[in-house]
């Protein structure tokens, strides 16, 4: 893991130093290009359905749903709260990087969105959230084929997800490729810290199920 948020806290840099420093936006551009180049209504109708997986009510209600879940699987219990916290802490970490950035959306969006556009939320947040999903099934699918079967679809839509920012023109390019770079960091930290937490509070947790099962 330790790879990849090196990966990722330098890509987020270079982002931000080619859009800030630089203010070159050639990627942008480019990104925006060959989105129109391939534009259909079918095509547009299908980006909208996918950018919905990332959104603030679905995410809510999918984090909830999977914690609820988790709570019934004593091995996994402790998901209940990383599921939360990563989904939650994710987008307000999120919130305040594009106050920090202050980076205006593009004029030219499909539709209306509100708040700023760097990094992207749904790129962000969703790499948080499905990027967990992706550990959960490396992790504890024992098949071969089937863990690398989800890990690679979970790793399209992940992709798609983010490519439909852009070819809705509610982000650029840069802010979606900061947003996943972010997102896998906030991710990998969560995973140490909450790693370093479980022994103890996923016990007390457990006997704590336990209790109220009995009575």
């Amino acid at each position: 893991m330790a790879g990849v948020a090196f990966v990722s806290v330098a890509t987020f840099l270079i982002m931000a130093k080619t859009v800030f420093i630089d203010q070159n936006n050639t990627l942008d551009t480019t990104a925006f290009a060959f989105a129109e180049a391939h534009t259909t209504e079918a095509f547009t109708r299908f980006m909208k359905f996918t950018t919905f997986f990332a959104s603030r009510d679905f995410l809510i209600y999918a984090s909830v749903s999977l914690a609820i879940f988790f709570m019934f699987f004593k091995k996994h219990r402790w998901y209940s709260v990383k599921v939360p916290v990563i989904a939650a802490g994710s987008s307000l970490l999120n919130q305040g990087m594009k106050l920090w950035f202050d980076r205006p959306r593009p004029a030219t969006a499909f539709y209306e969105q509100p708040g700023f556009s760097f990094p992207s939320g749904h790129a962000m947040i969703g790499g948080a959230f499905y990027g967990l999903l992706i550990y959960l099934a490396w992790n504890t699918i024992s098949n071969k084929a089937a863990r690398w079967f989800l890990v690679l679809v979970l790793s399209i839509w992940v992709i798609l997800i983010g490519y439909s920012r852009v070819y809705l023109h509610v982000h650029y390019a840069s802010d979606v490729i900061a947003g996943w770079s972010a997102g896998f960091v906030f991710l990998i930290i969560c995973l140490v810290l909450l790693r370093r937490l479980e022994p103890n509070y996923a016990r007390k947790a457990n006997n704590v199920m336990e209790e109220n099962q009995t009575t």
